[in-house]
């Protein structure tokens, strides 16, 4: 026991001797450790020094290149400046010089101009007294006329110039006459120049299309058949004809609106075969809308072909033929457009050949002149321009084209044909029966009419009869004598070609009547 305790003190003395002199040994070697960091320590910093010394040597060498590189360019722009500043103050020198130069003119100008002010201000002086002299020798002769001639000047003016006024009327409405008489002589002379020169002044007035057709039915229960389960039937026949069915409270009655006349008939075509069949579903729909189209180009093309065949009238392109065939399907006030086509056509051709022109030109252009009506689209051009670059594109005769655009003055007339198919369109236009017109700006019309004739002098009554193709106007026999009649039915008729606008012509009839009355008693 004794032996382990002696052994273990001796183990522990042991250790203990260990662990101081291993510090002993560590704090030596730290210290060693030490001193070399401290060497290297040392190394580091005096390079740092030089490596600084030379960077501060660069950087003023730097320094003084930069100052010196900034000093010139600063005594150059300073050189510059200075020389600008010499060249501006040499500039002001020369302009000083010129004005100082431009001084001395003006006063020079100014001395001969106060000198010429005094001249012209005598020889006003002068004149003023002249003008005074002629002034009392006028007034001193005015004075003695009216003592001879026993009336004033003013008197003596009003009697010279109403005697002027009725000699002048008096020659004028014998000169008319004249003119008149001449011209009925020598009608067959000068007719094509004076028919040429008088349908141009023919107005016409823009055409209004329909837009609605009306469907008529047997019985309202159809209605609801073509409307369908929660209106798919309706649907699928205004997608498939591209127009719009109204159906409301009119009795046995569908209405069809679209800007599109064809389009209009198909649709009208469609249902009445729908409502014949009695199956109206979509699928049916669609069948029946595509075969009624078929069915209408067809007979579109067979109308155009027709027409042009009945007028004699060859080598046109195919797509005119079609919009020819097209016609049949659009009206204007109430009068279908290939009826009205076809009697400008003939016109044309009757007009022509009495004026000794080419008469197959001028029915092809009366048959082709509202072609610009029925183009399937659009667009936004008058249809006389839309119906010319038309007729150019399919190769028509340069006369043709120009007739079509310039029958509304659109473009400028060019050919001969061109004021006869004008005058054509507004006779078929303007014949009695032919189109309807709306009642209120017709009778709109005659009492402008009336209204225009009676702000004449003279004028008692007057009346527009026969649908305002005439005007019969009734003159005070008093007041207004046979030449003066004449002359006033000229003035009215010219009035009327100034402020109003009318279709094909007016007669204006002056009537003049003096009535002796007396009673026997």
């Amino acid at each position: 026991m004794e032996e382990s305790m002696y052994i273990l003190f001796a183990a522990l003395v042991g250790l203990g001797i260990g662990v101081v002199i291993g510090r002993v040994l560590l704090k030596k070697a730290n210290k060693k450790k030490e001193n070399q960091i401290r060497e290297k320590a040392k190394l580091i910093i005096k390079e740092a020094e030089l490596t600084a010394e030379s960077t501060k040597k660069e950087k003023i060498i730097e320094a003084k290149e930069k100052y010196l590189k900034l000093k010139s360019e600063f005594e150059e722009e300073a050189n510059r400046k200075k020389n600008l500043i010499i060249s501006n103050e040499n500039k002001l020198k020369q302009r000083e010089q010129n004005l100082s130069k431009q001084m001395e003119q003006i006063k020079r100008k100014e001395a001969e101009l106060d000198s010429a002010k005094e001249n012209v201000t005598a020889q006003l002086e002068i004149v003023s007294k002249r003008k005074e002299d002629l002034d009392k020798i006028k007034v001193q002769q005015i004075s003695l006329l009216e003592k001879v001639a026993h009336i004033t000047a003013d008197e003596a003016r009003e009697q010279l110039v109403q005697t002027l006024k009725d000699e002048a009327q008096s020659k004028a409405s014998s000169y008319i006459k004249d003119i008149l008489e001449e011209a009925k002589l020598t009608a067959t002379k000068e007719a094509k120049k004076v028919v040429l020169e008088t349908i141009q002044r023919t107005a016409t007035e823009h055409a209004v299309e329909n837009c609605v057709s009306i469907f008529n039915i047997e019985s309202d229960d159809i209605k609801g058949k073509i409307i369908g389960r929660e209106g798919r039937n309706i649907r699928a026949l205004e997608a498939a004809t591209g127009v719009e069915i109204i159906v409301d409270d009119t009795p046995e009655a569908i209405i069809i609106s679209g800007f599109d006349p064809v389009r209009r008939e198909v649709a009208r075509l469609s249902l009445h075969r729908l409502v014949t069949d009695g199956r109206i579903h979509p699928a049916r729909i669609e069948e029946i809308v595509a075969k009624t189209q078929k069915n209408i180009e067809e007979e579109i093309i067979e109308i155009g072909e027709k027409t042009v065949i009945d007028l004699g009238i060859h080598g046109l392109h195919p797509e005119l033929i079609k919009l020819i065939g097209r016609m049949r399907f659009r009206s204007s006030y109430g009068q279908n457009l290939l009826q009205h086509s076809r009697e400008v056509a003939n016109l044309c051709a009757t007009m022509a050949a009495e004026l000794g022109l080419n008469a197959k030109l001028a029915k092809r252009a009366g048959l082709l002149h509202d072609i610009g009506k029925v183009w399937p689209e659009e667009p936004e051009l008058p249809h006389a321009v839309l119906g010319m670059e038309l007729a150019k594109k399919y190769k028509e005769n340069p006369e043709v084209c120009n007739a079509i655009g310039a029958h509304h003055d659109e473009v400028e007339m060019t050919s001969m044909i061109s004021p006869i198919v004008q005058a054509c369109d507004a006779v078929s236009g303007s014949r009695p029966g032919a189109r309807r017109e709306i009642i209120e700006s017709y009778i709109k019309r005659l009492k402008e009419l009336e209204a225009l004739a009676l702000n004449f002098d003279g004028v008692n009554k007057c009346y527009a009869i026969q649908a305002g193709r005439e005007l019969r106007v009734m003159v005070d026999a008093e007041n207004v004598s046979d030449d003066r009649a004449s002359l006033l039915s000229f003035d009215i008729s010219q009035k009327i070609e100034k402020d109003m606008q009318y279709p094909g012509q007016i007669k204006v009839t002056v009537i003049r009547e003096m009535r002796a009355v007396s009673y026997a008693k």
